[in-house]
């Protein structure tokens, strides 16, 4: 087990950052953590970042050698296999096969909502919302007994799928999306990632107030929809 030094850089409202920062919580690591303002990259991170995106995990040992880890789906293995703490895969190598399936579809759920929460037309919006009923439909196909996705166990797809559910918190205090309708499954594991402190820590108080500027700054339908 790694017992080296972890700094998080971040982005406030990056999904992919909170899933590195909920598997950190729920596996007990402690870690750093540093913002960086995206609209203004500093050198700094342009120097450690090859694609200029968030999250990094810089790893640093105890010799004083540090490593810089880009994306999520690489630092969230990484931690998985170096850290203490209770396991986030499953151990059954055609289950985690799975499990890692459905944490691509939560990327690819991520594509559609992008499209859907800076679209700036009615028809945009409305295609993208369509998209996400669909994805969502059928993973509810794939939830059993909950309440996590793979029953009482949290597992790294539940860190991929709590941010993209925190969006639909923000969404629910300015107009009705209709996107979880029917869909009892989904919004019961939405319910209990929403009240798990990892979930709730990953992101700063006012992270609801800086989604909805995202959306005024993009000049969201959605934001037109509740007039």
């Amino acid at each position: 087990m790694s017992h080296a030094k972890l700094t998080l850089v971040s982005h406030h409202l990056c999904p992919y950052v909170q899933r590195a920062a909920i598997a950190l919580a729920e596996k007990g690591v402690p870690f750093e953590r540093r913002y960086v303002d995206l609209a203004a990259k500093p050198d700094w991170f342009l120097s450690l970042s090859p694609l200029g995106k968030v999250p990094l995990l810089i790893v640093r040992q105890d010799d004083g050698t540090e490593t810089v880890l880009f994306e999520s789906a690489v630092i969230c293995e990484y931690l998985e296999e170096t850290q203490p703490g209770v396991p986030l895969h499953p151990t059954d190598p055609l289950t985690r096969a799975r499990h890692r399936g459905w944490i691509e579809f939560g990327s690819s759920i991520l594509s559609d909502l992008w499209g859907f929460e800076t679209a700036k037309d009615a028809g945009t919006h409305e295609a993208k919302r369509g998209a996400l009923i669909d994805k969502f439909g059928r993973l509810e196909e794939q939830l059993a007994e909950g309440p996590l996705f793979a029953g009482e166990r949290f597992s790294l797809v539940d860190a991929v799928f709590a941010p993209i559910f925190r969006y639909f918190d923000v969404f629910d205090t300015i107009a009705p999306t209709g996107v979880f309708d029917g869909l009892m499954g989904v919004a019961a594991w939405r319910k209990a990632l929403a009240e798990r402190p990892s979930v709730k820590e990953a992101v700063v108080s006012d992270y609801p107030g800086r989604l909805k500027s995202f959306l005024r700054y993009h000049d969201a339908w959605l934001l037109k929809s509740a007039t």
